[in-house]
């Protein structure tokens, strides 16, 4: 089974085009959805989930018609917002519980041990009777992937689950996304490279409501390989090395600014060749959308 995605378009009420004729191709396992705060990512995965009507365009989940056939849909989905919100005054046990009869499990037995399951799963089945109130964040975000467990999901969205998690959370809730991923479509959509890097097998960078670049994140990178160069800049001749090259990426270190700039050689004797990431990547494909638009 795969989600397929085509020529997907919502513009809102205040005239701002969120989506413009975005197609994808989702198979089976983990799927990193990359880009920066008002993207479009977040539109897009409220469209999948049947949260929001698009305008125009195609969604299949298999031979499912998502935009059509919400119900349905819904049975099989799991999702995990950006914005969850717990009750904090109820226990993890008793939340699961009602959620799973929110999804249609009415045996109490058969509820009873789908909820133990779903604890054990995500590490919280010594703390299902605290109040999840009492919960940390990377607590809450195990919670709410159980949560989404439920009913044993044929896809799965989970929209920017690390972001606020310590180290040690964002590993744990890693390695929970990479186990969920070995049998179901799980959407990841981020704006974390390194969660990409780490997760993923196939992903889409979308900018200003177009996908800008999809494909294997590997093979993303292997195509940047020898065009990626690095300098350090006084930070008063930024703007300068803006108007002479593509500057892809700058970062402030120890006062000065290093800079990442795209070419098919050395600028200059002064650059040094950097061996391309998957946010060089990134931060190429932003900045030339980003040009392309301001021109």
């Amino acid at each position: 089974m795969q989600l397929t995605i085509s020529n997907l378009s919502k513009t809102y009420t205040n005239g701002v085009q969120a989506l413009k004729s975005v197609s994808l191709t989702i198979p089976r396992g983990m799927f990193g959805l990359l880009g920066p705060n008002g993207a479009g990512k977040s539109t897009l995965m409220r469209t999948i989930a049947t949260l929001q009507e698009a305008d125009s365009g195609s969604i299949r989940l298999g031979e499912v018609d998502v935009l059509r056939e919400k119900t349905t849909v819904r049975q099989v989905l799991g999702y995990l917002p950006q914005e969850f919100g717990v009750y904090p005054k109820i226990t993890a046990e008793s939340m699961l519980d009602h959620i799973a009869t929110l999804k249609g499990i009415a045996n109490r037995k058969e509820r009873k041990e789908v909820v133990e399951a779903l604890l054990q799963k995500v590490n919280l089945h010594q703390v299902r009777r605290k109040n999840l109130g009492t919960f940390s964040g990377g607590m809450k975000q195990r919670f709410g992937i159980a949560q989404a467990l439920i009913g044993n999901p044929q896809l799965i969205i989970v929209d920017e689950p690390t972001a606020g998690l310590d180290p040690a959370e964002r590993n744990r809730f890693h390695n929970l996304l990479s186990e969920i991923g070995e049998n179901t479509i799980v959407i990841l959509s981020t704006h974390i490279v390194e969660d990409v890097t780490n997760l993923c097998s196939s992903m889409a960078i979308i900018c200003l409501g177009e996908v800008v670049a999809q494909g294997n994140p590997a093979s993303l990178v292997e195509a940047l390989q020898g065009k990626v160069w690095r300098r350090t800049i006084d930070k008063a001749d930024l703007p300068q090395y803006q108007q002479m090259y593509r500057l892809i990426s700058t970062q402030l270190k120890a006062g000065k600014t290093q800079v990442h700039v795209l070419s098919d050689f050395a600028p200059d004797s002064s650059f040094t060749p950097v061996e391309a990431d998957l946010e060089d990547v990134y931060f190429a494909k932003i900045t030339e959308k980003m040009n392309v638009v301001t021109v």
